[in-house]
């Protein structure tokens, strides 16, 4: 359970610096506590996103892998913060993602932001 916390943690604090650096990534709220609820829905949403849907994508997306030499991650990772928009608006969320290429730089951002907070908060399993 406190590994599933500090993951959505992680991830929300990823978004969020995603959301800062990028103005095409979307949080809509009136109040900071709206805001901060709606960070952390969209993150259960785009933990949920990369624990069920990314690794059957990843499997059938292997041979790209090895053609690319891994540089099919970034737009699986785009592709996954674009279904987490899209989840979003169908959930009543103010979250949005304007675009592939931003998705694509968000998704990087997520991503690095994700690996050191894993590198500063490790598992405890």
């Amino acid at each position: 359970m406190k590994n599933f916390v500090v993951k959505t943690v992680a991830n929300a604090a990823a978004l969020f610096v995603a959301i800062w650096l990028l103005q095409d990534i979307t949080l809509g709220g009136d109040s900071v506590g709206r805001k901060t609820a709606t960070l952390i829905i969209v993150a259960l949403v785009f933990g949920l996103v990369n624990f069920l849907v990314k690794p059957v994508v990843k499997l059938i997306a292997f041979p790209l892998f090895i053609l690319t030499l891994g540089l099919i991650t970034l737009v699986i990772n785009a592709l996954m913060l674009l279904l987490t928009s899209w989840l979003s608006g169908k959930l009543d969320l103010t979250f949005h993602v304007h675009g592939f290429w931003t998705a694509v730089l968000g998704g990087l951002i997520i991503s690095i932001v994700s690996w050191a907070l894993n590198v500063v908060m490790p598992d405890e399993d």
